[in-house]
C-alpha cells in the first residue's frame, strides 16, 4: 500500500493543473495517468483574454507554461466580408498535447506521476483506496477526480451525468493555409457567420507555432451530411458556407486531417460525498464555442488546491461537509453559472431566428464596427497628401449592398 495525501486521477488540464499546484505547495501527491506521454487530443487549442488569464495566473502556472505557446498580439474581427476591428489580442496558441506537456513540466517538489489505470476506487470520510490495473493500491486522504469525459470511475461511486443538452454543438479543427502566398494578412481573425441559416456562430484563425490553425463551431446534429462533405471537400463546403470569407482571408487550403469532436452540456449528479471531489468535465462541462470550459478548470483548480485543500488537511477526517465546501464556493458557483448561461445564450444569438436575437447579432455588428472605428480614428496620424485619412476603408460589395 502507497500512501499519500492527495491522489489524482486523470492527467489532462485538469489534473496536471492540479498536480503541479500541489507539488509547489508541498503537499504530497499523485498524479495517475494511463500515458506518460498525453498523446494527440482535440481540445483546447489556444488560451486567451483578459480573464482567462487572470484565472491561469491564479495557479501560478501561466507564466511558465504560455513560454511554450505562440501569441498573436492582434486579432481582426470581421463578418460579411468586412473588416470591423484589429483588436490588440492576447491569444496564446498551442495544441492541448503539448499544453499537457509544459504544465506537467511544472510538477515538482512533493507531487508524482504515476503512469497507470485506475480500476477500483472506494471512499470514505478518512481514507480513500485506489487500485491500479498493474496491482498497486493507494492510500489517500482525498480523490480528485479529474478523468473529464471518462464514466466509469464516478459511476463506481453512485455518481452519474445529467445530460441538458445532447450535441449543443460541434467543433471542427484543421490547419488553415494560404494559397498562392507564403502567409495570410493577418495574425489571428474571428470571422462570424454570416447567415444564422449555416448555423455556425464563427470561425476562429490563430498561429500555433508556424502554423494557422483554425477551429470552426457549429450548431448542427451528430449526423448531418455536411459534416461528412467539410472532411471530403473542406475548401468547397466551407466557401459555400461563409462564402464572402475568402475577401478577407484571400485564396486557402485546407492541410491534413479535420478534428471533429461533438460536445453534450451535461453536470453530475451525487457527488456530494465523503472522500473524493470533481473539477473541471468530470463535474460539469460546457460548449466549447464559448472558450469558457478552460475558465471553469482553472477556477476549479485554483479554489481547490489554494483555498480549500489546505484547509482540510489541516483537521482530521474527510467527510461530506469538508467536500460541499468546495461545491458551495461563490467562486466556483458563480464560474458554473456564467459559463453554463453563455452556452445557451451563444447558441440563440449565432442561429435564433426570432426578432429579439435578430437585434443582438445586429448590435454586435454595429458594435465591433463602432470600436474599429474609433480605434482607427485615434491610432491614425492626421490626413496627408501621401496616405489616405482611412487606409482601412472597404469597398462596399454589390452583395452588402443589397
Amino acid at each position: 500500500m502507497r500512501y499519500t495525501d492527495i491522489a489524482i486521477i486523470g492527467g489532462g488540464l485538469a489534473g496536471s493543473t492540479a498536480a503541479a499546484m500541489l507539488g509547489r505547495a508541498g503537499i504530497p501527491s499523485l498524479l495517475i495517468d494511463p500515458h506518460q506521454v498525453y498523446p494527440f487530443d482535440f481540445r483546447v487549442e489556444k488560451i486567451g483574454g483578459d480573464l482567462q488569464l487572470e484565472r491561469f495566473a491564479r495557479t501560478g502556472l501561466a507564466e511558465s507554461v504560455l513560454r511554450s505557446a505562440t501569441l498573436d498580439g492582434e486579432n481582426w474581427i470581421a463578418r460579411f466580408g468586412r473588416l470591423l476591428d484589429r483588436q490588440p489580442s492576447r491569444q496564446y496558441g498551442i495544441m492541448y498535447d503539448e499544453l499537457i506537456a509544459a504544465i506537467r513540466n511544472e510538477i515538482t517538489g512533493s507531487a508524482a506521476f504515476i503512469r497507470d489505470k485506475v480500476v477500483d476506487v472506494a471512499t470514505s470520510s478518512e481514507r480513500q483506496k485506489i487500485v491500479l490495473a498493474g496491482g498497486e493500491e493507494i492510500s489517500a486522504r482525498l480523490v480528485v477526480l479529474a478523468n473529464g469525459l471518462n464514466v466509469g470511475l464516478r459511476r463506481m461511486l453512485g455518481i452519474e451525468r445529467l445530460v441538458t443538452s445532447h450535441c449543443h454543438s460541434i467543433s471542427l479543427g484543421f490547419d488553415f493555409v494560404p494559397v498562392g502566398r507564403p502567409a495570410f494578412p493577418f495574425a489571428a481573425m474571428t470571422y462570424f457567420s454570416e447567415r444564422p441559416s449555416d448555423l455556425i456562430p464563427y470561425i476562429t484563425l490563430f498561429p500555433v507555432g508556424n502554423r494557422m490553425r483554425a477551429n470552426l463551431f457549429t450548431y448542427r446534429p451528430a449526423d448531418d451530411p455536411w459534416l461528412r462533405a467539410m472532411r471530403r471537400n473542406p475548401v468547397e463546403t466551407l466557401n459555400a458556407a461563409l462564402p464572402r470569407l475568402r475577401r478577407l482571408t484571400g485564396e486557402f487550403g485546407i492541410a491534413g486531417d479535420i478534428k471533429v469532436r461533438p460536445a453534450d452540456v451535461y453536470v453530475s449528479t451525487g457527488y456530494r460525498q465523503a472522500g473524493a471531489v470533481l473539477v473541471g468535465d468530470a463535474f460539469a462541462s460546457t460548449c466549447p464555442v464559448t472558450g469558457t470550459g478552460t475558465d471553469k478548470v482553472f477556477t476549479d483548480v485554483a479554489q481547490l488546491c489554494n483555498v480549500h485543500i489546505p484547509a482540510w488537511l489541516a483537521t482530521d477526517g474527510m467527510g461530506e461537509q469538508k467536500i460541499t465546501a468546495f461545491y458551495d464556493d461563490p467562486v466556483k458557483t458563480e464560474c458554473d453559472a456564467w459559463s453554463n448561461a453563455k452556452a445557451f445564450d451563444f447558441r440563440q444569438v449565432s442561429i435564433g431566428t426570432t426578432p429579439y436575437w435578430q437585434a443582438q447579432r445586429w448590435a454586435r455588428f454595429l458594435g465591433y464596427l463602432g470600436r474599429g472605428w474609433l480605434r482607427r480614428l485615434h491610432s491614425s496620424p492626421a490626413p496627408s497628401a501621401t496616405r489616405p485619412a482611412n487606409q482601412f476603408r472597404q469597398r462596399p460589395h454589390a452583395a452588402d449592398r443589397a
